[in-house]
């Protein structure tokens, strides 16, 4: 009885052993948030970089144009004015019929992105910072840096240029 007690406990304890060597060693930082504050730290417009930060984490709000809750086209708009002194239409549909479209890889800073989540029109729209990242007023998060590599942006673009 004891021998098979023992063997037990050894194996057990051989096991607890193999285990622990299969675990990864340290965990990764997170990367996502270390290349967005690259993108903001990056920014050319020192103006940009200071908006950019004030409205950082404000709620979204559909139809909202203050620091209570914004939408994606408000954002969009009171920056292009307060930064570039350029004028959009209020909804993002409309600010997509007022670019020039140009190719994806020739973004630049402060150009308009443009997003259809729900079907074929444009719904969305976020401004263009650099090393793909753009600045935007997400439905879940608020105005927030985010990865135009991720995915569910790839999937989504309809639409990016420069104001005419």
């Amino acid at each position: 009885m004891i021998k098979k007690g023992a063997y037990a406990f050894i194996l057990l304890f051989t096991f607890i052993l193999v285990s622990c060597g299969t675990r990864k060693q340290a965990v990764r930082p997170d990367l996502k948030a270390a290349k967005a504050a690259d993108a903001m730290a990056n920014l050319s417009s020192k103006n940009l970089y200071r908006f950019i930060t004030e409205w950082t984490g404000v709620k979204y709000k559909l139809g909202g144009m203050d620091k209570s809750g914004i939408d994606c086209s408000g954002f969009a708009l009171l920056l292009e004015k307060d930064i570039y002194g350029l004028t959009l239409p209020r909804r993002s549909r409309d600010q997509a019929e007022v670019v020039h479209k140009k190719n994806r890889n020739d973004l630049k800073e402060g150009d308009l992105i443009f997003f259809s989540f729900g079907g074929n029109e444009v719904d969305h729209v976020g401004v263009y910072l650099n090393d793909n990242f753009f600045v935007h007023a997400s439905t879940t998060r608020g105005v927030v840096v985010d990865d135009l590599n991720l995915p569910v942006y790839q999937q989504a673009i309809v639409k990016t240029g420069t104001l005419k």
